[in-house]
């Protein structure tokens, strides 16, 4: 399905508050990208809290362990050597309290002391707003809600290259995409492995080679891979990369379930062929990035609309076998890899 248009209007303007130095007295940081959020909550925590006075200024409170009079205790913590006190609220499901705790969050809000910058930040739990409540409409008067969201191609291409010169490399952009597609579009995740690979490098200039010798791939990527050699009918390969992945004991219904959804954007792939359509067309209806989009469109070169549903067809045999019959699960992800490279 398409990728879910974000808005990227207040992250624009939480920059702007760091870079005038005007910080509010409220914030609600959300969103898949961590990395990104962690980045704003330290440029928060340097721009209200000087060296030497975290231990008075900073609270930290862990939502899953506290209750709404906690936070408000918190808040109405003065500080000492700094102008403000910041208090970190993680993971408290704002929606989720009582009615009464929600009027006393409401009328708080509404006068929040001058000195207090409360941020509420969604970790491991979802934040769901409910619209219809008088909690909501008082968190968007009095603070501003930043999603951080995952980022485009193109920013992460250029955040790539920086990470990488931050080491004493370079590396180029087809490179900077093919890093993404092998380990995912996380900037924390990309983060690790780009230290690996500038540790490993001897040259000043990052290859293929030294990307894929340490670089640890995502499940999603090795599937491409092992689907790819199918589509190229070489049997020999695909065998090879489902041994490997069943030696590192992925589990067997998500090796199916990483193949089938690959062969379903490989069908997509072959008809947009048949109606003269591109890879923009196709990452736009996947919600997929530019790079795995054109590979897609190179596999569906090689295969015809026949192969592709034949291939649909086989892996939902695949996985009614996987769910309902008592045979090894490697004996069926085999049998499907055979089937699929004979066409």
């Amino acid at each position: 399905m398409p990728a879910k248009a974000v808005d990227l209007t207040s992250l624009k303007a939480l920059k702007e508050d760091l870079r005038a130095g005007r910080i509010r007295r409220l914030y609600l940081f959300h969103g898949e990208e961590a990395y990104l959020r962690e980045h704003y909550l330290d440029r928060l925590r340097e721009r209200l809290l000087p060296p030497g006075s975290e231990a008075f200024n900073l609270k930290r409170l862990e939502g899953k362990d506290c209750e709404t009079r906690e936070i408000l205790r918190a808040a109405d913590c003065l500080p000492m050597m700094a102008e403000r006190t910041l208090v970190l609220v993680r993971d408290f499901d704002l929606f989720r309290t009582g009615e009464a705790d929600r009027q006393a969050l409401v009328d708080y809000l509404a006068d929040l002391p001058e000195y207090l910058c409360l941020v509420f930040v969604y970790d491991t739990l979802d934040y769901k707003p409910d619209a219809r409540t008088k909690l909501a409409a008082a968190l968007k008067e009095h603070g501003l809600t930043v999603e951080f969201p995952r980022q485009s191609q193109g920013d992460l291409v250029d955040w790539i290259a920086r990470r990488f010169r931050a080491t004493g490399h370079e590396i180029d952009s087809e490179l900077c995409r093919y890093l993404v597609f092998l380990c995912g579009d996380l900037m924390h995740d990309l983060a690790g492995e780009i230290g690996k690979i500038g540790a490993y490098a001897k040259g000043k200039r990052i290859t293929r080679q030294d990307i894929d010798a340490v670089a640890t791939r995502q499940l999603d990527a090795v599937v491409f891979q092992l689907t790819d050699h199918l589509s190229a009918r070489n049997y020999d390969k695909a065998m090879a990369v489902l041994a490997d992945l069943l030696h590192m004991q992925e589990p067997p219904n998500r090796i199916l379930g990483a193949m089938g959804k690959y062969l379903r954007q490989l069908y997509a792939a072959r008809v947009a062929l048949e109606s003269r359509r591109g890879a923009e067309d196709l990452a736009a209806q996947w919600g997929m990035k530019s790079y795995p989009a054109s590979k897609l469109m190179a596999a569906a070169r090689r295969v015809d609309l026949g192969w592709c549903r034949a291939a649909l067809t086989a892996a939902a045999g695949a996985d009614r076998a996987l769910k309902s019959t008592g045979d090894p699960p490697r004996e069926i992800l085999a049998d499907l890899v055979l089937r699929l490279a004979h066409g």
